[in-house]
Parts: C-alpha cells; sequence; structure tokens
C-alpha cells in the first residue's frame, strides 16, 4: 500500500500554487519576479555575473574553528555548509555548522552553529535558538533529508564526536533524536554526509565517512622553518566508514560490516551518492583525503562492493591519490551520464571524471580545461553549476589554505584566495573568475559551498563558509541583467519511494535536446545543496514532457504547462512509462 501523504506540507505546496488538493497530478509554482533595477543590454552584460551581497542580509555567523593555537587536526576540516527549505515556505534557508572549543582554548569562545531563515528580500533571520539548534557541538559535515517520511526536512550532522540527527517537527523546530536513532556512531572525527535509499524500501539510510583517529593527547605539531604546521592524514590511522539501515520507525542498525562498507578504511571526506551505471540503484562515491577513493557499487539490495580503482574513480590520470576535498556530480556534457567534480589540494589539479556510459570513468580534467585557474591553491568546496540557464553546466570552486601562516615559508600559495568559475563552452570550460565578479569579492580561506536560488528569481546563488571568518553570500545577477535564457525547477515527492525522491532520475525533454539529473541529499564539502533540482533550458521556449525513474524502477512521464517556474512532481500522478532496464545515453544530435 502507498504511504499517506503528510497533508500539512504539501498542502502548503498546493496553496502556493493556488490549488485545491483533491486530484492533483502536478503543483506548479511561478518563479518570484526579480527584484531591482530595470535589464540592462544583454549584448552588453558578461555571461555570468555574481555580486557579494552578505553585508545587506543581516546573517551574523562568524565560523570558529575552537583553534586554541595547537593545531589540531579537527581546525582543519571544518566545515561543511547546508542550503534547504527547514519550514516550507518556499524559501531556501542555511544552516551553517560551526566548531567549538578546543583543549587549551582560553578564554572560551564558545562559538554555535546557525539556522539562517530566508524572509525574502536577501535578508535573513537567526532562529537558530527559537528552532531548538543551539548546540555546542564541533561541526564538520551536514546533510538533509525527510528521515521519516513526513513531509518535512530533517537535519543530520557529523563532528569531532558523536554524529547527530535532528528531527524537524513541521513547526519550525528540531528535536535531537539521535539516542532513539542508534547513529551516534561514538567519538569519532567526522566527515561528509549522504542519505541515499540503498535497498529501495522506501526510506533513507544513513553513509557516514569518518576521517582519522585523532586525540589531543600527546599532540605535537609539526614545524618547517620554524613555522608550525598541522599534521595531515598520513599521520594518523584511518576509521572505516559508517553505514546505517533506516528501519522504518525511527531507528537505524549499524549495518557497516554486513553492507560491506567496513571491509575498507580510508581517511573520508566529501561524499556523493549517485547512480553510476544507469541500473536504477544508488552507489556510493567516497573521497579519501590522501589516499585512493572510494566507489561502493550497490547490488540492488543495500549490499556494496568497493570498485574505485575498477571504475577509474580511485586516483588521477597519472595514477595518484589526490588530497581530495570535495565532490559533486551532474552532466557536464549532455550526454545523459552523471559525470564527478572533484576539488583537491594545493599544486593537484581538481578532477573531472567523465563517465563512460556506465563503463566506468575518466579524468578528462586537462583537455577540458577544467584544471585552469586553481593549481596554486587549496581547493575545497565545489558545485556544477548552470550559472546563465544556458543548458551547460558550470564549474565553481571555493579555496582556502590550512595553514594561516602558510605564506611565511612557501610564497607560490596563500591562506585567503579568491574563488574559481569556469564557464562550460560545450563540454569544455573557460576560466573566467575576475570577469564573472569573484576577484571583486574579499579574499577567504573558503571550505564548504552551497548553491540553490536564494531569492527564487530563477537563477542559482551560492554560499561559501569561510574558516574563522563570516560568510559569503553570493547573488547571481543573471536575470537582473536581462537574461533570456529559459528555466525549470523540479521538486520531487515521493509516495511509494522515498518522500524527497533521493536517488530519483529526472530527465527533461526539450525541442532537440534532453537535460539530466538526480535528487542528491549530501554532495560538495560535506555539505548539501539542490533537493530542487534546477535546469537551464537555454533558448528553449516550452518543455515536452519530464521523465522520473524512482527508486524502485517505477518510470512516469510528466506533462508541464509552462516555463520558467517550479513543478512539484508527485509519483503515482504522471504517466507510467514501460521501458526496462539501465537509463539510455542521449543521441548525438541531442546534445549541447
Amino acid at each position: 500500500m502507498p504511504r499517506r501523504l503528510a497533508r500539512s506540507p504539501l498542502a502548503r505546496l498546493i496553496a502556493l500554487a493556488g490549488l485545491a488538493w483533491p486530484g492533483v497530478v502536478a503543483v506548479v509554482v511561478k518563479g518570484e519576479p526579480p527584484a531591482g533595477a530595470p535589464p540592462t543590454d544583454a549584448a552588453k552584460r558578461p555571461p555570468i555575473l555574481l555580486e557579494d551581497v552578505t553585508a545587506a542580509t543581516g546573517i551574523g555567523f562568524v565560523h570558529d574553528d575552537g583553534g586554541s593555537g595547537r593545531r589540531f587536526i579537527p581546525e582543519t576540516v571544518t566545515a561543511g555548509v547546508a542550503t534547504f527549505d527547514h519550514d516550507l515556505d518556499g524559501r531556501i534557508d542555511i544552516y551553517f555548522p560551526n566548531g567549538a572549543d578546543l583543549p587549551g582554548t582560553a578564554p572560551p569562545r564558545r562559538p554555535r552553529a546557525m539556522l539562517a531563515r530566508n524572509r525574502g528580500g536577501w535578508r535573513f533571520d537567526d532562529v537558530t535558538a527559537a528552532a531548538g539548534l543551539d548546540h555546542e557541538a564541533y561541526g564538520v559535515g551536514v546533510t538533509v533529508g525527510d528521515l521519516d517520511n513526513d513531509g518535512f526536512p530533517d537535519l543530520c550532522t557529523s563532528n569531532d564526536g558523536p554524529k547527530r540527527m535532528w528531527r524537524n517537527m513541521g513547526d519550525g523546530t528540531f528535536v535531537d533524536v539521535t539516542a532513539a536513532a542508534g547513529t551516534a556512531d561514538g567519538d569519532k572525527l567526522g566527515a561528509g554526509l549522504a542519505l541515499l535509499d540503498a535497498d529501495g524500501d522506501g526510506d533513507l539510510d544513513l553513509y557516514a565517512a569518518n576521517y582519522v583517529r585523532f586525540s589531543p593527547e600527546g599532540h605535537v605539531s609539526p614545524r618547517i622553518r620554524g613555522v608550525p604546521l598541522y599534521h595531515g592524514p598520513r599521520d594518523y590511522e584511518a576509521w572505516p566508514d559508517s553505514f546505517y539501515r533506516n528501519d522504518g520507525d525511527g531507528r537505524f542498525s549499524d549495518d557497516s560490516v554486513a553492507s560491506g562498507i567496513a571491509a575498507v578504511a580510508g581517511p573520508g571526506m566529501g561524499v556523493v551518492c549517485f547512480d553510476e551505471e544507469g541500473d536504477g540503484d544508488t552507489d556510493i562515491f567516497v573521497l579519501n583525503d590522501v589516499a585512493a577513493n572510494f566507489l561502493f557499487r550497490n547490488d540492488g539490495t543495500g549490499r556494496f562492493a568497493e570498485v574505485g580503482l575498477e571504475a577509474g574513480l580511485a586516483y588521477d590520470s597519472i595514477g595518484q591519490p589526490n588530497g581530495s576535498m570535495g565532490v559533486d556530480c551532474g552532466d557536464v556534457d549532455n550526454d545523459g551520464w552523471l559525470d564527478l567534480w572533484m576539488t583537491s589540494y594545493q599544486g593537484e589539479r581538481p578532477v573531472l571524471y567523465h563517465n563512460l556510459a556506465g563503463q566506468g570513468f575518466e579524468d578528462v580534467s586537462s583537455r577540458t580545461g577544467a584544471a585552469a585557474g586553481s593549481l596554486p591553491w587549496v581547493k575545497w568546496g565545489c558545485g556544477i553549476v548552470d550559472f546563465d540557464n544556458d543548458g551547460g553546466r558550470d564549474l565553481f570552486i571555493a579555496c582556502g589554505h590550512i595553514n594561516d601562516l602558510v605564506e611565511q615559508f612557501d610564497d607560490t600559495t596563500a591562506y585567503r584566495n579568491h574563488n574559481v568559475l569556469l564557464r562550460n563552452v560545450g563540454g569544455r570550460f573557460v576560466e573566467m573568475s575576475a570577469a564573472a565578479g569573484l576577484h571583486a569579492v574579499p579574499r577567504h580561506s573558503a571550505r564548504g559551498a552551497a548553491f540553490d536560488d536564494l531569492d527564487n528569481d530563477g537563477d542559482l546563488d551560492g554560499v561559501i563558509l569561510n574558516a574563522r571568518e563570516a560568510p559569503t553570500l553570493l547573488r547571481n545577477l543573471d536575470r537582473e541583467r536581462g537574461g533570456e535564457h529559459h528555466w525549470l525547477q523540479v521538486r520531487l515527492v515521493g509516495r511509494d519511494s522515498n518522500r524527497d525522491g533521493v536517488g530519483a532520475n529526472v530527465r527533461v525533454v526539450i525541442p532537440g535536446a534532453v537535460r539530466v539529473d538526480e535528487v542528491h541529499a549530501g554532495r560538495g564539502y560535506q555539505g548539501h545543496f539542490g533537493s530542487r533540482l534546477h535546469f537551464g533550458l537555454g533558448p528553449a521556449a516550452a518543455v515536452e514532457r519530464v521523465e522520473v525513474r524512482w527508486i524502485g524502477g517505477e518510470r512516469e512521464a510528466f506533462d508541464v504547462a509552462g516555463i520558467d517556474r517550479l513543478v512539484v512532481l508527485i509519483e503515482g500522478a504522471g504517466r507510467r512509462v514501460d521501458r526496462p532496464g539501465k537509463m539510455e545515453t542521449v543521441p548525438e544530435g541531442d546534445r549541447r
């Protein structure tokens, strides 16, 4: 029997659309009109322009890694950032993890995480205390998903210490349910988190990467030329990662060993879950810091085999492990298959892994231009993001060094850097950070990055968490400056499958082309964004249909009236499509 939809949150979406509840097929929510000056001549504007609007937002968050001068390794990995609509008011909110006081911190600073509620017009309210999220955990990673299928997005955080699970009560508040859920996972230094329906049973399981076995006892900071440094991951033993299977009653079972996840160990960092072969189940790609990356291939029942080397994802094109940091997933060449974009350490290229139609991956960073502009920097948050809605997904890198004293012994890099933007020009990339306005933004030492439509105007904006400083909010000015390309946003509502549609494959069919994406819960550098899928349509003035393959294999086609809007597609309300087997490659003639 299909689960009953939670009436309250879905009713809110329907109310936004002005539709009645009975017989609803798909909810259509038009984009809010952009604010600001009238559009300028489109021919005179740069193709992508981002503006730093942080000061006007009212966000008072300042990141604090809890450092006491002893240079403990947790200071280097905090933190990711998450964007999601926590109260279902139609506006994307922001959750900023934060550090906590480490041994030797005096006087105590007691940093706190922040939930910033979006009230529209690029203004945000601090609702952390009111939401029940005013805690002292040492935050590292975060992801978001509806763990109990009640219609409201829940929050999972990894920490230097027990992992925590926060249930969204539907009234703007969260309750810590870690003890009841059984996911604390001991006193480990955590890393990236991801939610997936590993076994297709309709609820979300938790994958938690772990970093290294660290203890402050006996810690001594290394030095170079008398300058203190942080230890690297090779100075410690790695933890195996953790996998928790959702029992469907609020509890989770530790299935790390039985699932095959604990068979290997690595210093985990960013994680993304996606269907790498197109066979209808969800696999797990895990970055390891200065060690081989993992690809856990799902057999369809939630049992995994590690095949990173076989798939071409363990190392880069010259067979080297990278200081792997953040990872995103998306179809960068519009061939219908999901590619991977990975950031790395100083002196290493970021890596763009091209999906070879489900037959493995190839490092194409050099020949596509994806490696341009970032080699000297340490690279963290990342995104595969179509900033100008032309149908080609661009690449973003958030940069900043680990060591705040690095310039005292190395003049080839810097602690604070500008971030990097690479524009997609038909599957190749051109570095255009300065032209896009990023060199006008003050330099910071960035960590996590998230990308969502924060002002509901039809283009994707950015949030960057900066180490030891305030964050950066980047407003995309494509609409304000006369952007003429069209777009479509898609939000899925599962009934038999998980409520958020996590893992579902979505194909937007437009005249002469197809755009493909997938719903992820956890991505980038240990963060979360993009639950609302965003498709740039270029000049296409209509969508012929939207096809969804839900976890479990059911396929539906939905008719979509109009473009430049958000559509909410409800499982079971479309036309069933009988098309067994793997997802097809987009024909050559349909590619951008």
